[in-house]
């Protein structure tokens, strides 16, 4: 059976596709992520694939080459060369493939623990996994239906692929594989709706059901041994609630090597202050270090003070940042099989939020809903910051970015340091019912941190805010933003041009996550003032704003830590509700106004969406040049 969830070939002879334009690999998007939920969803809307127990990659292919990149966006293709050099083979000129990297056995079992000893010395060994295409020959396929992107998936993997394979699936009777898969010591089951759309975050399309427990947690500290120079256990955190709390200990699962290679890892993260409360008696002689190593444990189960029961150590995940490991509970499976129906109640729906126009809180909350699939992969697994006006638009509004916990479990946290060093909950949503709730406590604008939660000390795009002095007509920001285009054009970055639904406009240059806040600040200030020093008679830098008179002023405030931006398809709380949208350069040419689009254009921006003019919007392989 395990057997039969993978194949290495398409069941049609792989014909290589006529050479045309050359097309460089496809740039890093966010992921899609499953769900933990109690048991596997019913019906025939629901495919089942095995839960591969390795390393999630995305791998582009195209005529600049093949490029391997992890969940958070590293580039890792150096460490999977035997994958990167076999997908280079593909019958496609271009194509992003999601999927796993792992170690089969020979019953067809996956091993995260020999996936971790073949990284070390053996990578010829690995073998990946493919189970799902984003793009394909420079099209954007995430907006086709699952059983569609597979099926265009299959045909390109080449016959008799050596470390390449399609990740078979069975339709219906997921109960039934979860068992048998149980049986045969797999680690359990990952449903998806058949139809459902490729969205990068955690959408409640896709689903896993798990035969053992297990999941990350942060290495908080160690306990000495008195039996040798390492250690006797790891101390164990997670985040729970956007706090970073004490979740037990394990002795279990090291070897020698893995003990003193943990141990070297550990030393220079040591500092004096404990990393989370916990027990004394359960910490006597701890040392504690900064929560940066995260480590994959299997346990029985989690007692009710919270602490592991059995568990045992698997390896270290290197591919996953600490500020990203949440803890995970199990969703029934009765509340989110269907997401095309909200869960979340939202009350007094007939309440007017924006009094010139007579749009309700309903109507707010009916927008969010048609537009998550498209905003999601914006805002999803973000930090943000909400624009909350519990009167309405008219009356008092405020910024909220932490959670003392009234907005329940749909709107989830992530503990981030502050500059004292304390930790934070910072608010983020990965569902339609996350941005719903939102809307039930009164919120209307979304903005976010310029990176995701998977390492929010990596920026993952530049926001450059044209803002116009009172006085300039639109025609004025219009070509301040071509200008702008053609300055980053020149020193290698592609932009992107977004309405913001207020004065100005957003040219947005995305960036794999590699370079870090300072670096990216700096950046910002320097090419701000470097324009505004080549054109001063339009633009400026400057902060005062009896300064900016007459001219155009480069927000580049918004690339710092910290700081955020109104997320593509927010609403704002201006009069008539307008929204901040997306648009392609050829539209920026003719377009009358920054807040063009409003709340009741839901089915025009959707479709929008998957427009072939708006095919890539935000997405380029690009980092950040040396000024």
């Amino acid at each position: 059976m395990a057997r039969a969830a993978t194949k290495t070939a398409s069941s049609k002879p792989a014909t290589h596709r006529a050479r045309g334009q050359k097309l460089a690999p496809p740039p890093f998007q966010p992921v899609q992520l499953a769900t933990l939920v109690d048991t596997v969803p019913a019906g025939s809307k629901w495919l089942h694939e095995m839960k591969y127990d390795g390393y999630r990659l995305l791998v582009a292919v195209g005529d600049g080459g093949v490029r391997a990149y992890t969940r958070s966006g590293l580039d890792w293709s150096d460490r999977f060369g035997g994958i990167v050099d076999e997908a280079a083979s593909l019958n496609a000129r271009s194509a992003l493939i999601d999927g796993e990297a792992v170690v089969m056995d020979e019953a067809g079992r996956s091993s995260f623990q020999a996936l971790q000893g073949a990284l070390k010395g053996a990578p010829a060994t690995i073998d990946f996994v493919a189970f799902d295409l984003l793009s394909l020959d420079g099209e954007d396929l995430t907006n086709l239906p699952l059983t569609e992107r597979k099926k265009k998936l299959r045909e390109i993997i080449p016959e008799g692929s050596a470390h390449i394979r399609y990740s078979d699936h069975i339709v219906g009777n997921g109960e039934k594989l979860l068992h048998s898969f149980c049986e045969a010591d797999l680690e359990g089951v990952i449903s998806k709706r058949a139809d459902g759309r490729y969205i990068g975050s955690r959408s409640g399309g896709w689903l896993k059901t798990k035969c053992i427990k297990r999941q990350e947690f942060i290495i908080v500290g160690w306990t000495p041994s008195d039996k040798s120079r390492s250690f006797r256990s790891l101390i164990l955190g997670i985040h729970d609630q956007g706090e970073l709390r004490y979740a037990g200990k394990v002795g279990t699962g090291f070897n020698t090597d893995e003990l003193f290679r943990l141990m070297d890892l550990m030393r220079p993260l040591a500092q004096d202050e404990p990393t989370v409360k916990a027990p004394r008696a359960e910490v006597r002689g701890a040392h504690w270090i900064k929560s940066r190593l995260v480590a994959e444990i299997a346990y029985t189960e989690m007692t009710n003070e919270g602490t592991l029961r059995h568990p045992s150590y698997l390896g270290l995940r290197e591919d996953k940042k600490a500020e990203a490991v949440v803890l995970e509970t199990e969703t029934p499976v009765s509340a989110i099989a269907a997401p095309a129906v909200s869960s979340v109640v939202v009350s007094n729906p007939e309440r007017v939020i924006f009094p010139e126009s007579g749009i309700t809180k309903g109507q707010l909350a009916d927008y969010y809903a048609a537009v998550a699939p498209v905003m999601l992969p914006w805002v999803g697994s973000r930090p943000i910051s909400l624009v909350r006006c519990p009167q309405g638009r008219a009356k008092k509004c405020f910024f909220q970015k932490h959670d003392a916990g009234s907005f329940g479990d749909t709107v989830k946290h992530v503990g981030i340091l502050e500059k004292d060093g304390h930790e934070e909950p910072y608010l983020y949503v990965d569902t339609a019912d996350g941005l719903l709730t939102c809307v039930q406590m009164g919120t209307i604008e979304f903005h976010g941190w310029g990176a995701r939660i998977e390492d929010v000390e990596k920026a993952d795009r530049l926001v450059f805010d044209l803002d116009p002095d009172e006085g300039l007509d639109f025609e004025a920001v219009r070509k301040a933003a071509f200008h702008f285009r053609e300055i980053l054009k020149s020193i290698g970055l592609e932009t992107f041009p977004m309405v913001t639904g207020g004065k100005g406009i957003h040219v947005v240059a995305p960036l794999v996550p590699k370079a870090e806040w300072p670096e990216v600040k700096d950046f910002a200030h320097r090419l701000a003032q470097a324009v505004a020093q080549s054109d001063p008679e339009n633009f400026t830098a400057a902060l005062p704003k009896i300064q900016r008179k007459g001219r155009i002023f480069v927000d580049y405030l918004r690339n710092q830590r910290g700081a955020t931006a109104v997320m593509p398809y927010g609403v704002r709380a201006r009069p008539e509700a307008p929204v901040a949208a997306p648009i392609s350069w050829k539209e920026m040419e003719t377009i009358d106004k920054p807040s063009h689009f409003h709340i009741g254009d839901a089915a025009e921006l959707v479709k929008r969406a998957a427009s072939k003019a708006l095919a890539g919007w935000g997405r380029a392989d690009q980092v950040l040049p040396d000024l």
